[in-house]
């Protein structure tokens, strides 16, 4: 790319950026109630969102090969008690992260 090509190109994420982040104050400005539909969008998305997530970390655990499973096991049970304990998002994930980052490399390396 030329320099001219990556300005433009830098110009046009910063725009497709502000854009995303301005939009939603544009379309429900803050004396207006937003309506029904995106409240429940925000009610419901979050816990859909987790769910895949955990779906997608747990689809290629094979319990019938290697460490059969079980420090994804521990630290699904970490971050559920974790989150029960201190009801803390950003906690829970990093917490969960952390313990399974230290059971693989530490106690169930290869």
């Amino acid at each position: 790319m030329t320099v001219s090509q990556q300005m433009v190109t830098i110009g046009m994420v910063i725009l497709g950026t502000m854009f995303t982040r301005f939009l939603p104050f544009l379309l429900f400005p803050p004396g207006r109630p937003a309506p029904g539909y995106i409240q429940y969008l925000g009610k419901a998305l979050p816990p859909a969102v987790f769910g895949m997530l955990v779906i997608y970390c747990l689809k290629h655990v094979n319990p019938f090969a290697g460490s059969h499973g079980i420090p994804e096991l521990l630290s699904v049970a970490f971050v559920a008690t974790l989150h029960l304990w201190k009801r803390k998002m950003l906690l829970s994930i990093g917490g969960g992260t952390v313990c399974y980052m230290l059971l693989v490399q530490t106690v169930f390396g290869q």
